[in-house]
């Protein structure tokens, strides 16, 4: 059976949403770039020898739409390339990666490319998610629920347990709070592991492990 190997990595640096340093440039504009980046560290790679390139993306509209993996591989000048787009929220780019470990393990290729992009500043110009009226009706309960405990009203419990639907989309900070709540982590803790985790961003930083790790942006 194949053996699967990582020959080269590239990622761009966080920016802010909205007022961030990369809040103008277009996630098809960043993906490129990454893109090349990443493939530029083999020399010796021919990118008509790409099986496949897999782009996981959370929210796969507006400006993220069209296929962006698709968008992505014309952009690059790669038209022979096949190129698909995969949506698993936060663990898109996880599953790209996933799937090319599982096609080489497999014999259906032998090089692809994984990548993952989300620009949340750019959603102003369209998301999959949120349009009015376009989720199912059977989860008005649950997003009502929701809303009550984003506002401090009661605490969260499993809504399976009274025969009820589970929201199907919870935000992170408002996820957090529930899991908080249901496992009985304090505010405290949660400050001390947010101020460790800052001063080992700051230790990385001044020991120049970022630098390092992150490929430069060209902004338009």
């Amino acid at each position: 059976m194949p053996e699967a190997v990582i020959v080269s990595v590239a990622r761009s640096p966080i920016g802010r949403a909205v007022k961030g340093s990369l809040a103008s440039i277009r996630p098809d504009d960043l993906l490129v770039q990454m893109v090349r980046a990443a493939v530029d560290q083999v020399p010796g790679l021919d990118p008509a020898d790409i099986d496949d390139l897999m782009v996981g993306c959370g929210q796969p509209a507006g400006e993220s739409g069209y296929n962006i993996a698709r968008v992505a591989a014309v952009m690059l000048g790669w038209d022979d390339v096949p190129a698909t787009t995969v949506n698993r929220y936060c663990s898109s780019s996880l599953q790209t990666t996933r799937m090319a470990f599982h096609a080489i393990k497999a014999g259906e290729g032998d090089v692809f490319v994984s990548a993952g992009v989300e620009t949340v500043s750019r959603f102003q110009f369209g998301a999959a998610d949120g349009i009015p009226g376009t989720q199912n009706s059977v989860f008005d309960d649950a997003v009502g629920r929701t809303a009550r405990l984003a506002a401090g009203e009661g605490t969260w419990s499993d809504p399976r347990e009274t025969g009820a639907l589970p929201d199907v989309y919870i935000a992170m900070g408002q996820t957090a709070e529930n899991v908080a709540q249901a496992r009985g982590i304090s505010r405290a803790e949660q400050d001390e592991f947010g101020v460790r985790s800052q001063n080992l961003a700051e230790a990385a930083i001044a020991s120049g492990f970022w630098p390092a790790d992150i490929t430069p942006v060209t902004l338009p």
